[in-house]
């Protein structure tokens, strides 16, 4: 049966609709389920998993023990295997840890910026998920399920609210890590949702400087002929539709086309860092050798977030540390610290701090033993820590999350969330709730049943809520 809304919209799309009222039209949710803390958000995707106990949970047994064979403190699976589990020695925390904020939060000294604005920050440290292989542990973080293609959460939370701005996409993923272990278009795509909730993917892995939107300008073509231009096609896609039925990949083009030539008036100005100060460049370390790529892509979501994009999503590759790790973990850090903490404290002065999520994170954590791929051919200090989904860290700020504190905990090693467990769905439940969405209202009928981000899971983890 053909749903009202899809004859509404054969009837106005080409009413010149913004992208909010095209959303309705296309069975959005109406708004949000109750009185939301946060209009946006920020997720920055640290793809491969980040060493907690290297960065955020000091653990002193572990320190203590540290060399000493698996045995003779982790009860490893009976079928429990990885690559050099043989070899393996408990890997005490790496670098020093020290104490920030006003709580004397320990944390790594290799996150000294960060540790400048621990007061804004609330830690997660009994993260858990299902996986421990990168592809899977990515799709459940981005889109709540480990194996089928699901909607993302970007997409889901632009079905749910809509955007703010008509002219720009409600859902941006800057500099996306495609290829490799678990990159793929699918972490911002829509699935079965209309596509128009897809995210718009802007530059390249590791080229922020040419981060851009290809094909704002047309050179060969006025304003007013490009309008004539999409009028004419928008008729003919419109006649098409007539004749053949809904078609929701064609609904979706017809609204894409309408956003795409709206989008040429405001989002030049928007993806224009230049027009920042050399303070604010200063803030986020652009122009600096180890920071100006994530630095741009940090400054680029906060001036998308100022703009009224919905969900931002910005990504560092190279955390996968199974080797190399006291070589490897310092120069990611060096990346992303003074960034991270640049847009916290820009956002935090800028007043969108109080309404503007930000959650940092990957996929899983890391083993608090040691792995050698080189089968003993390399020295120890080459070492690297394998994949661990069942305890590990992730932090959010701003947006009504409770600000200067650390919920739940990992055991003596860092091996098992033990205390204030929060599974990938619970982490999605209380971000929904955040926005105003009650997730288990938030649903999409498709073949035959209501599918949600956190399927029939997830608790809102009211503890760390103002």
């Amino acid at each position: 049966m053909e749903r009202p809304y899809r004859r509404e919209f054969l009837r106005r799309a080409g009413c010149g609709f913004g992208l909010t009222a095209l959303s309705s039209l296309l069975g959005a949710a109406t708004g949000p389920h109750h009185a939301p803390k946060a209009k946006r958000v920020i997720f920055l995707f640290m793809q491969g998993g980040p060493s907690h106990m290297d960065l955020f949970e000091y653990k002193p047994e572990l320190e203590k023990r540290n060399g000493q064979p698996l045995a003779t403190a982790l009860q490893l699976p009976a079928n429990y295997e990885a690559p050099g589990i043989r070899d393996s020695r408990l890997f005490g925390p790496m670098g020093k840890f020290t104490r920030y904020g006003q709580r004397g939060m320990l944390m790594s000294e290799m996150l000294p910026h960060l540790g400048g604005v621990v007061d804004d920050v609330c830690f997660l440290h009994g993260m858990h998920a299902d996986s421990e292989a990168h592809a899977p542990a990515i799709r459940q973080l981005h889109t709540g399920h480990s194996i089928q293609v699901r909607p993302s959460m970007g997409s889901w939370t632009l079905y749910g609210l809509g955007s703010e701005n008509q002219n720009l996409p409600g859902f941006v993923t800057i500099c996306p890590v495609l290829g490799g272990d678990g990159g793929t278009p699918q972490l911002f795509g829509s699935a079965f949702l209309p596509t128009i909730y897809q995210g718009t993917p802007i530059g390249r892995e590791n080229d922020a400087k040419n981060a851009r939107i290809d094909y704002l300008k047309d050179a060969a073509a006025t304003a007013r002929q490009q309008r004539q231009q999409l009028d004419f096609l928008r008729e003919i896609n419109l006649r098409h539709a007539a004749q053949t039925g809904p078609d929701q990949e064609l609904e979706g083009r017809i609204a894409s086309f309408e956003l795409a030539f709206r989008m040429q008036m405001e989002a030049p100005r928007v993806l224009d860092i230049e027009a920042e100060s050399d303070a604010t460049k200063a803030l986020y370390g652009i122009n600096e050798k180890e920071t100006d790529n994530f630095g741009r892509q940090c400054l680029m979501a906060r001036r998308m977030a100022e703009a009224g994009v919905r969900f931002v999503q910005i990504s560092d590759g190279g955390w996968d540390h199974h080797g190399k790790l006291r070589q490897s973990l310092p120069v990611r850090c060096k990346a992303v610290d003074k960034p991270i903490a640049g847009l916290i404290m820009d956002l935090k002065k800028r007043g969108l701090l109080d309404d503007t999520l930000v959650l940092w994170g990957g996929e899983f954590g890391r083993t608090p033993f040691d792995q050698d791929l080189s089968q003993g051919k390399s020295p120890i200090t080459d070492r690297g820590r394998e994949h661990n989904p069942k305890g590990f860290t992730m932090f959010m700020a701003g947006g009504g999350i409770k600000p200067g504190i650390s919920y739940g905990e990992t055991d003596d090693f860092g091996w098992h969330a033990v205390q204030g467990k929060v599974h990938i769905h619970d982490l999605h439940a209380t971000m929904l709730h955040q926005l105003g969405i009650d997730h288990e209202r938030l649903t999409y009928r498709y073949t035959g049943r209501d599918y949600r981000l956190t399927d029939v899971f997830g608790r809102v983890v009211k503890e760390i809520l103002v």
